[in-house]
């Protein structure tokens, strides 16, 4: 029996690799005969570059840069020399793990850090920027980032806006740079959601109070956005506020699109084809994936969905370990699912969540494999 196993990280408690290690000792705990496929994945957030380091021979370049609340930050981003390509994540510039959540004020955090690393990727010779966007602490739209390259943002009075999404609703015109090293670079920006950039579904609406804004706060957000597509629109004939994934990183997709030119992909899938997990799931018998939350946001650009998709494509039952279900779980069936499964045995603190969850994914892996196993006719 080969066991194909694809998960996500469990966000602030395992990386995907890890988890993988978890679920593929449990499996041989309990079918020593099995053979077992690890391939960590990402979907444009957190563990973007550990899992396209299985194929491409990323270096890693450090360097500090400006974090979410204007601190200064130690970053590593990944780069092949040999093809000239970067893969960088956002997260480790602006990431809201950066930010205690006392402290979280998506009204001032700045995406500037993340413009820093791409300049300093463009100044290595890249010709292929591959930018994960997940998991920031930022509501503003990518200016952080185009002003780390040379734009400006300024008011009616041409005074330059403050850091930050809630400036920008007395954002009245944009200065764009000269100098433009990122033209003809081959950018690409790895969505792990297909919001929109404004409204019910948009940067601020959906994801602005988990970045600690308020209500009102997230309507100031949503009114700086909304200014900001419209000058955007005007200056530089950007018009992506709609597409999939334009809502992405606290906007930081739109932004991405309309300074640089950069292409919004799904970044479960990108990974997916870079990472040959089609090849891998061909001759599976079973494949699990996993994160740390289930719930509706799953089925828009997540791994697991991905991974499901592409399961059902090849008839390959597919398993979901989460560290917590939110809600029914009837609508993954219609993904290519054959079951979810929270690995958590009722209420408990974080903490004590994510003490067990080593435990509790090899557990559970080993008994899903093992149940698997007796459906076939075999041990292994």
């Amino acid at each position: 029996m080969k066991i194909l196993l694809a998960p996500d990280s469990f966000k602030e408690c395992l990386t995907a690799s890890e988890v993988c290690t978890a679920m593929h000792r449990g499996i041989l705990d309990r079918l020593p005969q099995a053979s077992v496929v690890s391939v960590p994945m990402a979907d444009g957030g957190e563990g973007t570059v550990e899992a396209i380091r299985r194929e491409l021979p990323l270096e890693d370049v450090s360097l500090t840069v400006t974090g979410p609340m204007q601190e200064k930050v130690d970053v590593v981003y990944g780069l092949d020399p040999r093809s000239c390509t970067a893969v960088i994540e956002s997260a480790r510039a602006c990431g809201l793990a950066r930010v205690v959540p006392e402290a979280r004020n998506p009204l001032v955090a700045t995406t500037r850090g993340v413009g820093e690393m791409i300049r300093d990727a463009l100044d290595r010779g890249a010709k292929r920027i591959l930018l994960a966007l997940g998991g920031v602490a930022t509501v503003d739209g990518g200016t952080g980032l185009a002003r780390a390259l040379g734009f400006a943002f300024l008011d009616r009075a041409k005074r330059p806006l403050a850091e930050g999404g809630g400036a920008l609703s007395d954002l009245a015109y944009i200065e764009i740079p000269r100098h433009r090293p990122w033209d003809g670079v081959d950018i690409e920006a790895l969505c792990d959601v297909t919001n929109p950039l404004v409204g019910d579904r948009g940067a601020a609406r959906t994801y602005g109070p988990q970045k600690g804004a308020t209500p009102a706060q997230v309507e100031v957000l949503e009114t700086g956005l909304c200014r900001l597509a419209m000058v955007m629109a005007r200056s530089l004939n950007a018009r992506t506020a709609e597409a999939p994934g334009a809502g992405a990183a606290g906007g930081l997709g739109f932004g991405l699109a309309g300074f640089l030119g950069a292409m919004l992909v799904p970044g479960a899938n990108r990974i997916m084809d870079l990472v040959g997990l089609e090849e891998a799931m061909a001759s599976a018998d079973l494949v699990i994936t996993g994160e740390g939350r289930t719930d509706s946001q799953t089925a828009h650009g997540k791994v697991c969905s991905g991974v499901a998709a592409l399961a059902a494509k090849g008839s390959v039952p597919c398993v979901i370990l989460s560290g917590a279900v939110a809600g029914s779980t009837d609508a993954f069936l219609d993904l290519g699912v054959s079951a979810v499964f929270s690995i958590s045995p009722g209420p408990e603190s974080l903490e004590t969540a994510i003490r067990l969850a080593p435990e509790r994914l090899a557990r559970t892996a080993g008994n899903i494999a093992r149940l698997f196993a007796a459906g076939r006719g075999s041990e292994g």
